[in-house]
């Protein structure tokens, strides 16, 4: 029997490393990665992950990532992966008291880097990504054949990969009330679960290429790059200088022949405004806040366009809608859809008994991307494990569903907003203010502007060593720039109501027009 076909039987379909290795010997020659300094196949992408984690250490449970996107960043986490551990993503340009908590709550036992960002990581032990590449050069007279699929198997031999389904891939951090970030624990099993139904729903294969565009700390990142390997297609990765220009992002996806974009609603919007949108584009996919019919407008007919929804906590999206052809809901939005493959998702009440259509109630979600919960078990309320039909998590979102079976999100039903796609619990930008230099008491609100979209305003007691300079480059030490407020209001004194707490309608309203 020919060794492709020994090793595919043995390789388990709910472990990442193991999916990505079936495409290897499937497709050894298959491009599967290129950036701006050049591109790898399969083969060769296996071959440098797989050196890679021979240099790693073994029974390590979690390791961070904080290091430029490239072909390089994509080898080294499925390093980590290979040797068992789960990655722990920050980008490097994150403020540097939000990755210190984020790599100190989940207990990385390294962080992969380069010497470019070593000061920023000081007193975590550093692994640099230089020394990995250095020492995953094959031999001198290794190099022909290095990443054939015979090559590949002598390396999985030496390698003895350390995976389980079930166990931890990734570790992502989300806003959360206390004041601190949140961070999500997601297995194996979860992001194999979801690049099936990705699959199913969107038919990714040879020949497609997604370009690469969120950074590695949000879902997204997730869909394009594990999404794309585990069925077989190919990634297009620019660098930070090139994504600060959207007509040069997408001018670079047209030279990598890019098929598939992933991205929030607003980065759709800009494309139509700015008529950016490759040739070779055949889908658009927009999720993380709400996709309104006006940011469609003026994409091209024969693209399908999609609106997805889903925590992070049940592992990137757990609804599909095609909203290519489709009338918008009154308010000129779309619905979210109904479940992907292998979930399902309900409307609820309070005590979690399904809703008739129409009712409105809170979003639930079941199924194989349910991930394990948070890194602290203590804020796991939300997650029900002895829920009928199984593990339930209920998402705080509020929705409805409509006769079709489509979902509709209406809003949150607590401080938590979204701040352009990206996830805010006011709370926590509110208990960082309250402790920076000067302030005597803080509060933090959300408002929408006149095209209903979100914006944060921070009210502030100051005492007289107070500046607002000051104050923004303190909060700059624990949030990113889309968590600080972008109002300031100077109060005599904090408004109160008879219980004690902050009186909401005495507080003056900043008003913002709408970008979008």
């Amino acid at each position: 029997m020919h060794m492709q076909t020994i090793r595919a039987i043995e390789l388990n379909n709910n472990v990442i490393m193991d999916v990505f290795l079936k495409q290897v010997f499937a497709q050894p020659d298959a491009q599967a990665a290129g950036d701006e300094q050049g591109s790898c196949t399969y083969g060769q992408l296996a071959a440098l992950s797989l050196r890679m984690s021979q240099q790693l250490p073994r029974d390590v449970s979690f390791a961070g990532i904080v290091c430029d996107h490239g072909v390089a960043q994509i080898a080294a986490i499925l390093a980590i992966l290979t040797t068992g551990a789960a990655y722990v993503p920050a980008e490097p340009d994150f403020p540097p008291e939000r990755i210190r908590f984020m790599m100190n709550e989940s207990a990385v036992s390294y962080v992969i880097t380069t010497r470019d960002y070593a000061e920023r990581l000081s007193g975590f032990k550093l692994v640099f990504l230089e020394d990995l590449l250095e020492g995953a050069q094959p031999d001198a007279g290794e190099d022909e054949g290095a990443s054939s699929p015979e090559a590949i198997d002598q390396l999985l031999q030496a390698c003895k990969p350390a995976q389980h389904p079930e166990a931890p891939a990734y570790v992502l951090y989300t806003s959360g009330t206390t004041g601190t970030p949140k961070g999500v624990v997601v297995t194996n099993h979860n992001v194999c679960h979801y690049a099936r139904a990705f699959e199913h729903e969107f038919h990714v294969g040879l020949g497609d290429v997604t370009l690469q565009y969120s950074v590695c700390s949000f879902d997204i990142f997730v869909e394009e790059v594990f999404a794309t390997l585990l069925n077989g297609g190919a990634l297009c990765i620019p660098s930070a200088k090139l994504k600060e220009n959207l007509v040069d992002t997408m001018a670079f996806a047209e030279a990598h022949n890019t098929t598939i974009i992933s991205g929030f609603p607003y980065l759709v919007a800009d494309m139509g405004e700015q008529g950016c949108i490759p040739h070779t584009l055949r889908l658009l996919i927009s999720g993380g806040d709400v996709l309104r019919a006006r940011y469609t407008e003026k994409l091209p007919a024969h693209l399908e366009i999609y609106n997805t929804y889903g925590p992070s906590e049940t592992t990137v999206c757990c609804s599909y809608y095609r909203a290519t052809d489709q009338e918008p809901l009154e308010d000129g939005t779309y619905p979210v859809g109904k479940a992907v493959l292998e979930s399902t998702v309900t409307i609820r009440d309070e005590n979690l008994q399904p809703v008739s259509a129409g009712t409105i109630g809170e979003i639930c979600i079941q199924g194989e991307g349910v991930s394990l919960g948070y890194k602290d078990p203590s804020k796991n309320a939300a997650f029900i494990d002895d829920a009928p039909g199984g593990r339930l998590y209920r998402s705080g979102d509020m929705g409805y569903e409509l006769p079709d079976g489509n979902i509709v999100f209406l809003h949150r039903k607590d401080t938590q907003v979204m701040i352009l796609g990206k996830r805010v619990e006011t709370e926590e930008v509110e208990n960082v203010l309250a402790n920076c230099t000067g302030v005597e008491s803080a509060c933090v609100r959300a408002y929408l502007d006149d095209t209903g979209l979100a914006y944060m305003v921070a009210y502030v007691v100051a005492a007289p060593e107070f500046t607002l300079r000051q104050t923004r480059a303190e909060m700059a030490q624990h949030l990113t720039p889309f968590m600080i407020p972008e109002f300031f209001v100077s109060l005599d004194e904090m408004p109160l109501n008879t219980n004690g707490k902050v009186d909401d309608a005495r507080l003056p309203v900043v008003l913002k027009e709408g970008q979008y």
